[in-house]
């Protein structure tokens, strides 16, 4: 059985090998630009504390703060590692494909382009989506709530994780309509079970939502809706690739099988 599964394990950590020599190189690339890195980062947090200082005397010194021995160091690590996970994706990606691809026919190898291109575009379409429309309104919420008490002081070490949990919670959030696409490619999913399961993926959406953001109801709804909608458009996707029989062809199916043995 070990003889069968060691040119599995070969590939594996050739394609791992790959895939990791290139995030480091990504990561030294990144870190070298890790400045203007972190001032987008920051850019909407700072943009909450202006917009929160308007209208509070107490918030009006609000600022992102260290209160740690090399703190901002860290933080650098952080970020280009951040910016070199983004930057390795579409490598990343292929390694993936790479390793599943001997197992595929041919006609479905060639959808390799739709995978690397297309689970690429949408993890940065939903980075986009969290920096340019969630976190604006977020930030907002959570830092005017109780600042005309208190005035807030950010840590920047926990900003960037929290950051980073929003950042890539919403890229892998929107890669399901590209999971849902292979999945009726391989038969394994139609476009009948899915619109069956909807009612449940509303749960689970609301569950990954909750645990993939901050805990406040404007930030879970902001990711939700979006989720929602692409499970509609992924049920769409599915019907194209693989579609559902039709009940008419599955009543002739089992009127067949019935017959067949009083033929015999």
């Amino acid at each position: 059985m070990f003889d069968e599964l060691r040119p599995h394990l070969v590939e594996l950590r050739k394609r791992l090998g790959i895939s990791v020599l290139t995030l480091i190189g990504m990561f030294f690339v990144m870190f070298y630009f890790h400045e203007p890195l972190l001032e987008w980062m920051i850019h909407p947090l700072n943009d909450a504390l202006i917009e929160v200082g308007k209208k509070s005397v107490n918030a009006a010194n609000g600022m992102v703060t260290t209160n740690q021995v090399g703190g901002v160091f860290f933080v650098a690590l952080k970020v280009a590692f951040f910016a070199a996970l983004l930057g390795a994706l579409p490598v990343i990606l292929w390694q993936i494909w790479r390793f599943i691809a001997p197992g595929l026919y041919e006609n479905e190898k060639k959808m390799i382009l739709p995978f690397v291109f297309g689970g690429t575009t949408m993890f940065v379409v939903g980075v986009a989506f969290a920096y340019y429309v969630v976190t604006p309104f977020g930030f907002d919420f959570l830092i005017t709530f109780g600042s005309f008490k208190f005035t807030p002081l950010i840590n920047i070490e926990d900003y960037v994780g929290f950051f980073t949990k929003i950042m890539f919670g919403f890229g892998l959030a929107f890669e399901l309509p590209i999971f849902a696409y292979f999945l009726a490619l391989l038969g394994l999913v139609d476009d009948r079970q899915m619109t069956a399961f909807f009612k449940y993926a509303i749960v689970i959406i609301f569950i990954v939502a909750a645990l993939l953001t901050p805990p406040d109801v404007l930030t879970q709804l902001l990711m939700a809706g979006p989720l929602i909608i692409l499970y509609g458009f992924s049920i769409l996707i599915v019907k194209m690739v693989n579609p559902a029989p039709k009940e008419d062809d599955e009543d002739e199916d089992d009127e067949e099988e019935a017959v067949a043995p009083q033929n015999v």
